[in-house]
Formats: structure tokens, sequence, C-alpha cells
């Protein structure tokens, strides 16, 4: 099969994703294998390719936002068949029996494997999948749009909810890409009031597409409090100001999976108050089949810009730069 192997880290200025051909893999127990059609570009795949994530397996397919058709069946699958389009999400498997497993805390389970990153992702023709955490994706959705929302729409979601927004108030949005393009529509059905941060002025109109009551930059600050917040951009200088923009009571999720240094906090200013700070780990499966639910029900229309499989260091140049708008997707034939 043809894919785009990581084989070193390094800057994605230097296009480190390499067009290769690897052996056709097949599924073990529990597995199925996966003809893929479309894989989601995503800020994880670029702190993978670039270091900034612990170091992991190496030499490593990226990408884990999957979509594609099942094509083979490993023994002990018992509900899955060949023909069914799945999604494949950040977490790939779970060890099933350890208290965070047994407590529908799968995504804080020690013995987690993440696709992508432990095990080879979808920048390839064919990827396997755990037949327990392989999605199946409502008809309503296209490949393209449904591919975003397996990472940047679960962990958009699952943020939503650890910043414990309710309907009809007001949310903070800190940074504008795939994640929080999608985020706001679900707010935005929930009748909440949406102010987004944004460095870049295309970011910032389709937030005002998208339903934004207020857009501007960080260090203006909304002009009324907020009762919940998500960043989503990875810099932790926007924590600070994104804490003090909360009402009393308020919480802030921090969405990333990585982040630069948080400056000193002052208890008085950015944490009185019962302000919270809560971080968000991966996801469970209940929050991807909710998502999913809900995005139906919206429905959710994600914005896309589409690259070929060989294409997937400009896509990725393109994600560190700010210039896609919404959430890239590589295509395959």
């Amino acid at each position: 099969m043809k894919a785009m192997l990581l084989k070193q880290e390094d800057d994605v200025s230097g296009a480190p994703l390499r067009l290769t051909e690897l052996p056709d893999p097949h599924p073990g127990s529990g597995q199925v294998r996966v003809k893929v059609q479309v894989c989601g570009v995503c800020r994880t795949d670029l702190h993978i390719v670039e270091g900034e994530l612990p170091r992991s397996t190496r030499p490593i397919i990226p990408g884990h936002e999957t979509i594609g058709i099942v094509d083979q069946v490993g023994p002990q699958v018992h509900h899955l068949k060949e023909g069914d389009r799945v999604g494949i999400a950040w977490l790939q498997d779970t060890c099933g029996h350890c208290e965070f497993c047994l407590n529908n805390r799968e995504n804080l389970c020690s013995q987690a494997l993440f696709t992508g990153y432990h095990v080879h992702g979808g920048y390839a023709e064919y990827a396997l999948v755990s037949e327990q955490f392989a999605y199946p994706i409502p008809s309503i959705f296209s490949d393209e749009e449904a591919a975003p929302l397996l990472c940047a729409g679960i962990i958009g979601y699952r943020a939503l909810r650890r910043s414990h927004i309710k309907p009809g108030q007001r949310l903070g949005l800190y940074g504008f890409g795939a994640s929080a393009h999608i985020t706001i529509q679900i707010a935005r059905h929930w009748g909440c009031s949406v102010y987004v941060c944004s460095l870049r002025e295309e970011h910032r109109a389709l937030a005002r597409q998208l339903g934004a009551v207020w857009v501007g930059e960080a260090a203006e600050g909304p002009p009324d409090t907020l009762h919940g917040a998500i960043l989503f951009a990875p810099a932790g200088e926007l924590v600070p100001p994104a804490l003090r923009a909360l009402e009393k009571g308020g919480t802030l999720a921090l969405a990333g999976i990585h982040m630069s240094a948080i400056p000193q906090l002052d208890y008085v200013q950015d944490l009185f108050h019962e302000r919270t700070i809560q971080s968000v780990t991966a996801n469970t499966k209940q929050d991807g089949l909710d998502l999913f639910q809900e995005a139906s029900a919206i429905p959710i229309r994600t914005h896309t810009q589409t690259f070929p499989l060989e294409a997937a260091n400009l896509a990725l140049q393109k994600l560190k730069a700010g210039t896609i708008q919404g959430a890239g997707v590589l295509t395959l034939p």
C-alpha cells in the first residue's frame, strides 16, 4: 500500500513525511481493516511530526480522522462486516480492565493506544482498528464532511462539556481552527452566545458567518464576562486573559494535547471567585457516539479543504501557517 511515512520528526517546512510503499496490513483478533477514503489533517498530527509530543513509535503513519470501508474482518469481530463505512479516531484501543476503563473513563487508561502515534494511522491506503473503537458514520455526512468530526469534532464536544457551559449562556472560544468551527455550531444549537478570539481575519470572518456575537483578538478581551471558555490555540500565554474574562464560577477548558508554557497566574485576578481550569484528555467512545448523534440532528456542516495523499506535507504546512479555512482533509483515489 501507499502511505505517507514519518521516520524522523522534523519541522514541516522540510517535508518530513515520505510517500512509501509498504506491505498491506491484515487485521488481528478483534480488528477490522479499513480501505481509507479520506483522512483529516489534525493539529495533533503536526505535533507528532514536529516532535512536540513525547516520542513514540517510529517509523509511524500519522492520521486519526479516517473514514473508509471495512474490507477485511479479523477473528472475534462480532458486529462489523465487509462493506460497512466506519471512522477511526485518536483512541485506538485500551486495556479494558483498569479502574478507568471499568468506569467509562477509558480516555485515561494508562495502556491506551492512539492512532497515528502508537499504531499506524490513516495517511495510507489501508488502516487497522479495533472493532470496539470503530465509529459508524451517519449517512447524512459525506466522507469529507465526516472526517473532521472524528477528532476536531469529538474533542471540541468533550471540551464543550468540560467547560460546563449551559444552554443560553456566554461561551468564549480562543483560536478558531478545525475544532472551534465545529464547536461553535453545537454551542449555537444550544442557544449560547459565542465570543471568538482569533488572530487571523479569515478565521474571524468564518466565526461571524457561523454566528459569533463578537469577534476580536485575545488582547482586546470580550466585551462581556463569559460563563465558560475553551482554549483551542496551543498558546499558554492565553490562559491568564481567558481566565480573567470569565464570570465568577466560570470554567476554562484547555482542549489541546500540547501547549506552550503557561505564565505565572495571579490568584486574585485569575482564579479567585471559584474560576476553574479543566484539561481535556482524548475522548471516550461515548463522547464520539454522542457527538455523531448531535451532529446529525443539527446538522453540523464542516468547512474543508482537500489535498491528495501525496500532499500531506503541504497540508500540514498550511495548517501550521493557519491558512486552512476549517479543516484539511487528505483524499485517496
